[in-house]
């Protein structure tokens, strides 16, 4: 994948102008396209417009992409292109919105950056761009495939089975598909739910699919979103707390992902906070059924042992297994919770923690805490090439240049 010479030189000459603009060229494009386009709407998290996260990761991730086409020693671009891809694919995105997307994104680009956009330049980030989609448009294609899906019809109606409350504010639902059988997946993958919202709106939100593999059923755990420092509650997650009972049918993607659970017999240490239990815990229930053998180490981070979504399954699948540990950390009320090992007082800390030599790490949770997390891990001698991270929304991970690549 190359830039034709003369875009090249185009490229290299801009891309430090373009990258200071970024996000500000990608504010300035979606509010553009939305406007003509209302209908794609209904794809995008309109949270993560709100606060700003979309426009964020686009830029970072066009920005790393020109890059890597002019810079040899750039990090590889591809595990977050194949990231992208599961992202679009849960979503339903369709090759033909690719247009929509670069004539909306180059123009912005000549909004923010004025006379300095010449019909040269415009043209060398076309191609830069049309590198970016082609590849994307691609690598989406082959998932579309691989899970049996038509991209012009990629939702599917399930019904709720059952519905378990594990918190106060976090549910799990067990959903079948009313016609077929689940799609085949890997532990630790996700579905996109989509809701019709009582405003009129189609809001999407993916969900990590909590259990292990079943074949006639998938359990997703949802946390209702509450509104803090004045931002509104959760859309979806308020919609699915308040209304997904059993019987009730919802649109659900095909299961997509690119963090899942090797097969190999590697000691595996994962790592999570709050909701990011999700995937953990879809991990260990396979674990406990396929390879109760195999060496694990789970670090887990709660306000409180009352928050500890799933905590009971987890408990039960930790001692199933032969050689699985399990630490908690609560910021409050630590001495009140009956945990398999005392739990910790305030916020993680892995400094001081037992870790198996030559691990594999999984970690899920807010990005602040993950990337604390994995600074720590690589000091204690854990290689950044074996940490794997799961993110939900946008993924801003790649707006830190080291870890691109992770």
């Amino acid at each position: 994948m190359k830039l034709s010479p003369e875009s090249e030189a185009v490229v290299r000459a801009t891309a430090a102008v373009v990258a200071e603009h970024a996000e500000q060229i990608t504010k300035v494009f979606y509010s553009a396209m939305f406007a003509a386009h209302p209908e794609l709407l209904r794809v995008f998290n309109r949270a993560n417009q709100a606060v700003g996260e979309q426009p964020k990761a686009l830029a970072a991730s066009v920005v790393a992409f020109a890059v890597q086409l002019i810079d040899p020693d750039a990090p590889d671009f591809a595990p977050v292109m194949r990231r992208i891809a599961h992202k679009h694919v849960s979503l339903g995105i369709q090759a033909r919105q690719y247009t929509v997307v670069e004539h909306h994104l180059l123009d912005a680009v000549a909004v923010v950056l004025g006379d300095a956009v010449t019909p040269e330049v415009r043209a060398a980030w076309a191609e830069v761009y049309w590198l970016f989609g082609c590849s994307l448009i691609a690598e989406e294609a082959k998932l579309y495939a691989l899970g049996g899906t038509d991209p012009d019809h990629p939702w599917r109606e399930y019904r709720v089975v059952e519905r378990f409350e594990e918190t106060d504010d976090v549910f799990s639902l067990l959903l079948a598909p009313v016609s077929g059988e689940v799609p085949a997946h890997r532990t630790g993958q996700y579905v996109a739910i989509a809701v019709d919202l009582p405003d009129g709106s189609r809001q999407p939100r993916q969900y990590t699919i909590s259990s292990g593999p079943r074949g006639d059923s998938i359990r997703v755990t949802i946390k209702r979103v509450r509104g803090a420092d004045g931002a509104p509650d959760g859309q979806v997650s308020t919609w699915l707390y308040e209304n997904a009972l059993p019987g009730t049918l919802l649109d659900v993607s095909q299961p997509a992902g690119d963090v899942v659970l090797d097969e190999t017999d590697r000691p595996l240490v994962l790592v999570s906070a709050g909701i990011g239990i999700t995937p953990i815990a879809a991990i260990l229930e396979d674990l406990s059924r396929r390879q109760p053998e195999r060496t694990v180490r789970l670090f887990h981070a709660d306000r409180a042992h009352d928050t500890h979504a799933l905590y009971a399954s987890l408990r039960r699948q930790v001692l199933a297994m032969r050689d699985a540990k399990a630490q908690n950390w609560y910021e409050t009320d630590a001495e009140l919770a009956p945990t398999l090992h005392p739990a910790r007082p305030g916020f993680m800390e892995l400094a001081d923690v037992e870790l198996p030599l030559d691990a594999a790490v999984f970690m899920c949770g807010p990005l602040p805490f993950m990337q604390t997390a994995r600074d720590t891990l690589i000091a204690r001698g854990i290689p950044s090439e074996r940490i794997h991270y799961e993110v939900f929304g946008p993924d801003l991970w790649a707006r830190r240049p080291e870890s691109v690549a992770a």
